[in-house]
């Protein structure tokens, strides 16, 4: 089990390109290609996973299918996201299209959390960079939006994510870009902006 360190920062639209040219002066280089994602994430009744990422308890986990749908052939992910006090890490796994239907009919069932029925979908464009040992993403045009309703939110600010071994020093990779960090969840920050 490999556990990661993560580094999330909000930034305006117009200051997206002068961070963009900060990290590639510093030897940042594209690591994939740009592409769509999009996660439909589950969660219980009482909304345990949402409620667990706003408190910051610790262990937590989100689970979501997630998929890209610009593909010619789609393929479904299922990933457990953990938090705890070691870190995170995740757990994905390639799922059928029939095992996709049936979780999304049925819910799914999670020793944590019990029942999980899917909640939302969040979608937004991804650019991957590589600079060192630690990979920088950076999420656009992000889109909530109910499950099987037409309930639709935008959020116009990009978000940051710098993720990196727990062995690196994190206060050196802080320094390295900005000082303001910014606990954000896509889920946790969808479940409000869509009022569930």
């Amino acid at each position: 089990m490999s556990f990661r360190k993560e580094i999330k920062l909000k930034l305006s639209q117009k200051k997206l390109p002068e961070f963009i040219e900060l990290i590639y002066n510093k030897g940042a280089t594209e690591l994939y290609p740009k592409r769509k994602i999009s996660s439909l994430y589950f969660d219980n009744i009482m909304k345990q996973s949402h409620h667990d990422s706003e408190e910051g308890t610790i262990p937590r986990k989100k689970i979501r299918i997630r998929s890209y749908p610009n593909e010619i052939k789609r393929k479904y992910l299922f990933e457990k996201k953990y938090s705890s006090a070691e870190g995170r890490f995740k757990k994905s796994k390639k799922i059928s299209n029939n095992y996709y239907k049936q979780i999304i009919n049925n819910g799914y069932f999670d020793k944590m959390y019990g029942i999980l029925k899917p909640i939302l979908h969040v979608e937004y464009s991804r650019e991957y960079f590589l600079y060192n040992n630690f990979r920088i993403t950076v999420d656009q045009n992000i889109k909530y939006k109910v499950f099987n309703k037409k309930i639709v939110k935008y959020d116009l600010n990009p978000i940051i994510e710098i993720k990196f071994n727990k062995k690196l020093n994190e206060d050196n990779i802080i320094n390295l870009f900005t000082n303001k960090l910014t606990r954000f969840s896509k889920y946790s920050n969808a479940v409000n902006a869509l009022k569930l």
